[in-house]
């Protein structure tokens, strides 16, 4: 009796099992759509199914393995466009805020080139 742990969690599976279904025991571990304990049930009972049975437990798990990695692609490709367009809304809100500091610093550069008597001429003009 092989014992296999995953995340923390011990599998009980017979020697001939694991040397018969390696790559189906491989897909029952990797599956999000299984607890543990189902995990262990389709370990215990895999000796007793048939061929039919056993090759359609492989297709559904492989096909839904390929489902999630096309989903994974997919919303990875989402996340980078949707990055790029948040990348450019940045540098373009930093670009604002750069020229408002150009901007301020040229104001105050215009009163510090004028003396204290045209600056209190023009706000008496105000």
């Amino acid at each position: 009796m092989a014992e296999i742990k995953q995340n923390g969690t011990s599998f009980k599976i017979s020697d001939e099992t694991l040397a018969r279904y390696k790559e189906l025991i491989d897909l029952v571990l990797e599956t999000e759509s299984m607890d543990d304990e189902e995990r262990q049930y389709w370990f215990d009972i895999m000796p007793s199914m048939t061929d039919t049975q056993i090759d359609r437990l492989y297709n559904i798990l492989e096909t839904e393995k390929k489902e999630l990695q096309k989903l994974e692609v997919r919303y990875q490709e989402e996340i980078k466009n949707l990055n790029e367009k948040h990348l450019i809304e940045w540098q373009e809100f930093q670009m604002k805020k750069a020229k408002q500091k150009v901007n301020q610093a040229k104001a105050q550069e215009k009163w510090e080139d004028k003396n204290p008597d045209e600056i209190l001429e023009m706000l008496n003009d105000l």
